[in-house]
Parts: C-alpha cells; structure tokens; sequence
C-alpha cells in the first residue's frame, strides 16, 4: 500500500533519522536538567530558581548538533522523497539512504563526544554526497520540464 521497495526502504531510513533526532532532543533535555542550565526563567524557576537561567558549553553543544540535524535531516526528507519517485534501482537508492543515514549517526556521536577534527567535518562530507547526488539526478529527471 505504501508504494515501491525504494519509498518502503526511504520511509524507513527516514523513519531512523526523525527517532534520532528526537532521542538528540531527549538527550539535550536531560543535560539541561544534569546541568541546571535552562533557557527560560520560568523553568530555572521550577527547578531551582532563576539564577539556574543560564547557558552551559555542553547543553550548547548538545543544541547546535540538534540544529545541525533539522539543517540537513529536513533536506533530506524532500530530497529522498522525490528521488523515490524518479524511479532509481533499489540498490542505489538504499546506498544513498544508508550512507546518508550513518554519516548523520556519525555526526552527531562526533558532536555529543567533542571527537577530534576532522571526524564531524568528514562524517558532514559523507552524509551530503548521497543528497548532492539525489539532487543532480532528480534535476535531470526535471530538466527537460522545466
């Protein structure tokens, strides 16, 4: 009902990076609490007062990998969704999918765990291949409408 082998295995690969997301969101909340490091006076105020409004190095970092996820995730989900319906082979299209998908887990463990350089940068490279990619091949499926 859902469609090909390709959207099924889009929705899935999709599917992963959202619970990713949400687990990054889940994690940055429970640092915030560790932390006592909150960014509205009215929650500093419930847990503890609002001397507790008040940033934190590593609930940032936990944020900006957060950010960094909606900037490139949500990308994602346009470019895969319409390359699913360009009618690419299985195979290259799970590629995409997987490589995309591990470049981002990569990412994130790179920026929760303050690895050294250039391992986030190289895990950013490798998740934007499969998305250039998609990108040059849905144009060109477009071009000639366009």
């Amino acid at each position: 009902m859902l469609g090909s082998d390709v959207l099924l295995c889009f929705i899935f690969y999709s599917t992963l990076l959202i619970l990713k997301m949400y687990i990054i969101a889940i994690f940055t909340g429970q640092v915030r609490l560790r932390k006592r490091a909150f960014a509205n006076p009215e929650d500093a105020d419930r847990h503890g007062g609002v001397q507790f409004c008040r940033t934190d190095p590593y609930v940032e970092r936990c944020r900006r990998a957060h950010v960094n996820d909606m900037e490139n995730i949500l990308p994602f989900l346009f470019l895969g969704a319409v390359y699913s319906m360009t009618g690419p082979s299985y195979a290259v299209a799970r590629l995409h999918f997987l490589v995309f998908f591990l470049g981002r887990v990569l990412h994130s463990i790179a920026y929760l765990l303050a690895l050294k350089a250039p391992t986030r940068s190289f895990a950013y490279v490798i998740a934007q291949v499969p998305c250039v990619s998609m990108a040059i091949q849905i144009l060109m499926e477009v071009a000639s409408f366009a």
